[in-house]
């Protein structure tokens, strides 16, 4: 089959932004000698808890989402016979990790104009073996969590928050990682608003959950390797408390992370700009624009997810088709976890249980939204999109 002729000017859908600062902190790892979990992944931990800027709060370095979401709901002790609710307008990774403690999935639909979980859906799917609540803030705006965990409290549920696309987000005037919540997991991947190339943070105010979460991040070793390896006295002996699993963070890794954090802000602004542009650029096409944040609240604007109206005249698929015809990359997010086969099979699930999910499936785009991008991107886009609709 031929594949189409990529344009020498293509816009892919998302680049990271990586600094000389980024580079020269990676050289100096590299040539410490301690390029695994070491002094840098422990200062960006350090570092991360005083970006979030509360009291109390732990952070864990890890070397994803997933497993941090993983090692926060082992910590809760969630396992055979518990339900876990979450939402099928995600990524697989936010419900894998309930199947690997051999707890049961129940997905409920999202809400239509936000794309988050809806908390009445959460409220009507809560059963008796329901344990513990994953909410996803999607595209970087912070589901409705004053809900969410009202529900929560009502029928103590555990909370860990997928806060993948959601730094810096807010809710209720406080960042996403502040909240009520049990834990929230932020990404690191290398589309997300900062990167380590791979890589991910929990964080908790609970002590035991940290606690647990480092031991079982490295093999279940009572002991951080920083501390066996770097300490005066030889402090080879430790001892291996459960089986665990290989989680940790490179200082390689931390090295870009330590960076990109300190650009956080600066990179927000920059996609609040290309939002901003997005809006006025497409008024007046046949489009659904994403929602915004209420008043006083932060978008992160990880994505920028639009959907075709009714009256649009073409399919999303096409769309797609002739936007990287013109070199522009798009995606989708996401195929909703109740039509992948896993999902669907084990749980005999049906498209018409999620229908704002499925709706908004079979008709969003998610536009290229990146930092490295100009104004002209943006206009590119739009002139592309005009063309097509």
């Amino acid at each position: 089959m031929n594949r189409p002729t990529v344009p020498a000017d293509f816009l892919p859908f998302a680049l990271p932004e990586i600094g000389e600062e980024e580079i020269a902190e990676v050289v100096d790892t590299l040539r410490s000698g301690w390029i695994t979990t070491g002094p840098k992944a422990r200062r960006f931990e350090s570092d991360f808890a005083a970006f979030l800027g509360e009291p109390g709060l732990h952070c864990v370095a890890v070397n994803s989402a997933t497993a941090g979401l993983h090692l926060a709901l082992e910590a809760l002790g969630i396992g055979p016979g518990d339900e876990v609710l979450t939402t099928t307008h995600t990524f697989t990774a936010t419900a894998e990790v309930v199947r690997y403690l051999g707890a049961d999935v129940k997905l409920v639909d999202c809400d239509a104009a936000t794309l988050n979980i809806d908390p009445a859906a959460v409220e009507a799917a809560v059963g008796p073996r329901t344990k513990a609540l994953v909410p996803v803030h999607y595209a970087g705006l912070a589901a409705d969590m004053p809900r969410l965990l009202q529900i929560a409290r009502r029928h103590r549920l555990k909370v860990v928050e997928d806060a993948a696309h959601a730094l810096p987000s807010t809710s209720g005037g406080r960042l996403v990682g502040t909240l009520g919540s049990d834990a929230a997991v932020f990404s690191f991947y290398a589309n997300k608003t900062i990167t380590t190339g791979e890589g991910g943070m929990l964080v908790t105010r609970d002590p035991e959950i940290a606690a647990r979460a480092r031991v079982m991040r490295l093999h279940g070793i009572s002991r951080d390797a920083f501390d066996r390896f770097s300490a005066q006295v030889p402090s080879w002996y430790y001892e291996i408390v459960a089986p665990g699993f290989k989680y940790n963070l490179t200082d390689i890794a931390a090295a870009l992370g330590l960076h990109q954090l300190r650009r956080a802000r600066d990179f927000h602004r920059r996609r609040e700009q290309l939002a901003q542009a997005y809006d006025a650029a497409l008024s007046g096409l046949p489009l659904q624009l994403p929602a915004h944040a209420p008043p006083g609240e932060q978008h992160a604007w990880h994505l920028y997810v639009v959907r075709l109206a009714d009256d649009a005249r073409v399919a999303r698929d096409r769309v797609i088709e002739r936007l990287y015809a013109a070199g522009i990359g798009c995606s989708v997010h996401y195929i909703p976890l109740h039509l992948q086969p896993y999902w669907r099979e084990r749980y005999g699930l049906q498209a018409r249980h999620f229908p704002r999910s499925q709706r908004a499936f079979e008709r969003m785009i998610s536009l290229p939204l990146y930092t490295r991008m100009r104004d002209a991107d943006v206009e590119r886009v739009a002139q592309a999109l005009r063309a097509v609709l």
